[in-house]
């Protein structure tokens, strides 16, 4: 009798356990748990653990924090920023965790090379995919039912109340749409139905993940690709002005995507997706650097050839001294200091460039 009474007393066990755990959380923080999906622009370490050329686990990334990370910069990415706002660490790299280091402030699953499509990134070789990533998050709320939260009613409001950020999309167009050498797609389809192919995949991706109980998320558009060194070099750009063909595929997307997110709003309850225009405040910084503090704004600070961008920062390549005047780390990503600024346009007192609300007021509500 005893022990049945035992048994029935575990599940109320656990909500108190977890609950106890939800305070100390939530006491100084916005959200109960971050969790991030991605590419490189988020990837905190993930591809650390799997046989892939895209990794950023030599010097001279991480120069500004100590040494290398994972961190395609020179320091902090814009998820690391928006998990401050939030009051929270940085959760994470999933692939760095054993079941017996599990975390309840989230979990970040992006991946170096990643997009929206499966193929896409192939050539780096191994890269954990969007829906790789989906199943990934499926694994750690199992985990979390079985060691965490063995109440099912307090996880699903733990998934509910925390925020999903997802960064992904650019490297289907500079990482397949983009090398008709290497992926046949700009063949096969025009900019604007492979476009239209991204969105829907995109969008049967964010329902899986509304399905799985996530409620809040914060969907990061594409920024100028167009503008990115590699691109200069690539298209062969002689003053160093964006490429506007690529731009247009990126704006064309955009434009889908806050359709998409408007889409989702109106037809999942109880979902809030919220649209972070990344685009418009870097192309801002790009015409008008000194007006943030940069003096480069088309030059990668470690990088080879023209504009930084004909081959990426190598192992123990020295960069430039001047790391906070440069727009671009390396010949794709930002530095650290962009990152702070497009951080705080979404999470910030004064953030404008998310819609319809901030990413702050979206963890609280």
């Amino acid at each position: 009798m005893e022990g049945k009474e035992m048994n029935n007393l575990l599940p109320l066990l656990s909500l108190v356990v977890f609950l106890g755990h939800f305070f100390a959380i939530t006491e100084s923080a916005k959200a109960p748990a971050l969790f991030i999906f991605g590419d490189s622009l988020v990837d905190n370490g993930n591809n650390n653990y799997i046989p892939t050329l895209a990794r950023a686990n030599y010097p001279p990334y991480g120069i500004d924090i100590g040494g290398p990370t994972g961190r395609f910069s020179n320091g902090l990415t814009v998820a690391d920023y928006a998990a401050r706002y939030l009051g929270l660490k940085s959760p994470p790299p999933y692939l760095s965790l054993s079941s017996s280091k599990l975390t309840l402030g989230g979990m970040n699953y992006a991946s170096a090379a990643a997009g929206i499509l499966e193929e896409t990134g192939r050539h780096y070789g191994s890269r954990v995919t969007f829906n790789d990533q989906i199943s990934s998050f499926i694994t750690t709320m199992k985990l979390h039912s079985a060691l965490l939260i063995q109440n099912q009613e307090a996880l699903s409001k733990y998934i509910a109340d925390s925020l999903f950020i997802i960064n992904i999309g650019s490297n289907d167009y500079i990482d397949n749409y983009l090398l008709p050498l290497l992926y046949p797609s700009s063949t096969i389809y025009s900019g604007d139905s492979f476009t239209k192919l991204l969105i829907e995949n995109l969008s049967q991706q964010l329902e899986s993940l509304y399905r799985l109980g996530a409620r809040k998320f914060v969907v990061i558009g594409l920024g100028p690709l167009g503008c990115i060194p590699s691109q200069l070099s690539s298209n062969k750009s002689i003053t160093g002005q964006c490429v506007d063909s690529v731009n247009d595929l990126v704006m064309t997307y955009n434009s889908y995507l806050v359709h998409l997110l408007n889409t989702l709003n109106s037809t999942l309850s109880g979902s809030f997706f919220v649209y972070e225009d990344v685009y418009s405040p870097f192309i801002e910084i790009i015409n008008s650097p000194s007006t943030y503090g940069f003096t480069e704004a088309n030059q990668a600070c470690c990088g080879n050839g023209q504009y930084g961008g004909e081959l990426t920062c190598l192992a123990l390549q020295k960069p430039c001294t001047d790391r906070d005047k440069y727009v671009f780390w390396d010949s794709y990503h930002p530095t650290q200091a962009v990152n702070k600024i497009i951080a705080a346009g979404c999470y910030g007192e004064s953030a404008t460039n998310c819609h319809p609300i901030s990413g702050t007021k979206l963890a609280q509500l």
